[in-house]
């Protein structure tokens, strides 16, 4: 599957340089792969599913400018004091992940693409 989709992907690669502003990046075309196949799946997959509370957008509602009260108390009752972002990294281990079930259920889905999002808005990447 994984070949699959590095395939897929490099397929639609178009060599132009860009410059760093809206209108360069605005005019590169979309890979035909994406643009014409209806409907395609995007993965958000990273540290934030350790504590399986919330959504990707955990770190911002637990310690972001305004800091959503259920999220503190989530964290106050289930990790110790100073606990950080960065310590559910060593937890993520994906030791459910089935890639072979993974690759069935996206592929019965009728999906034309996949595409897996490991580096969320937290920008976490250690």
């Amino acid at each position: 599957m994984l070949s699959v989709l590095v395939t897929l992907c490099c397929a639609g690669l178009v060599t132009a340089e860009y410059q760093p502003n809206w209108p360069s990046l605005d005019a590169r075309p979309l890979p035909s792969w994406y643009d014409e196949g209806k409907f395609g799946i995007f993965l958000v997959w990273g540290v934030y599913s350790v504590p399986s509370f919330g959504s990707e957008w955990f770190w911002e509602r637990w310690q972001g400018p305004k800091p959503n009260k259920t999220y503190v108390d989530f964290m106050t009752k289930n990790y110790p004091p100073g606990f950080s972002y960065a310590d559910f990294a060593p937890m993520f281990k994906a030791e459910l992940f089935d890639p072979d079930e993974w690759a069935k259920c996206l592929s019965d889905s009728g999906a034309k693409y996949v595409v897996l999002t490991s580096k969320h808005h937290e920008g976490f990447t250690n």
